[in-house]
């Protein structure tokens, strides 16, 4: 667990899956473009149960590390952090993160972002990391640029949201 300021971060619990599923439900909207995998996978409270299962898998097969961001004083999850696709060979892992409706703007991404970029590098020794946002997503791309991740390059139809042509994505990368 790693706790910053008023959050703390840590691995799904199957504890978790109540919260997990409304958290889903809540921000529905917000996340079916992004986390349209995420989304499909929590629309049931036995669906988060088998989610949680798998990131639990997954992160024991060192695949992917799927983190809850929880408010401290309530413990409730306010958004979700993961190192994906990571390629051991060039020890390279790209972040994919969500916040609650309500906690939006309050930095609270970009301390996680610092505190897992630290994770990535020391524990996973993971040698750069990525992030990857459109253009219009602000919010991302200011958390990039908070974390001193430097855009690299247009990735064209990067992206191919649910029933939408692909998008060109922009990618930002930390080299430690």
């Amino acid at each position: 667990m790693i706790i910053i300021e008023n959050i703390c971060i840590d691995k799904l619990k199957p504890t978790d899956a109540n919260q997990l599923h409304q958290f889903i439900i809540e921000n529905t909207e917000r996340l079916s473009k992004f986390f349209p995998l995420t989304l499909s996978s929590n629309k049931t409270f036995e669906k988060s149960v088998a989610y949680i299962e798998s990131k639990e898998r997954e992160i024991q097969q060192k695949v992917n590390f799927t983190f809850a961001i929880r408010e401290i004083d309530t413990q409730k999850i306010i958004g979700l952090i993961i190192i994906k696709k990571i390629d051991w060979t060039n020890r390279i892992g790209e972040f994919a993160y969500c916040i609650g409706n309500d906690f939006e703007g309050k930095g609270m991404i970009s301390k996680a972002v610092k505190a897992l970029s630290s994770f990535a590098c020391d524990e996973l020794e993971l040698k750069t990391l990525q992030i990857i946002a459109h253009k219009t997503n602000l919010g991302s791309i200011k958390v990039a640029e908070n974390n001193g991740f430097i855009w690299q390059k247009t990735l064209i139809d990067e992206f191919k949201p649910t029933d939408e042509a692909p998008l060109d994505m922009e990618l930002y990368e930390l080299t430690k």
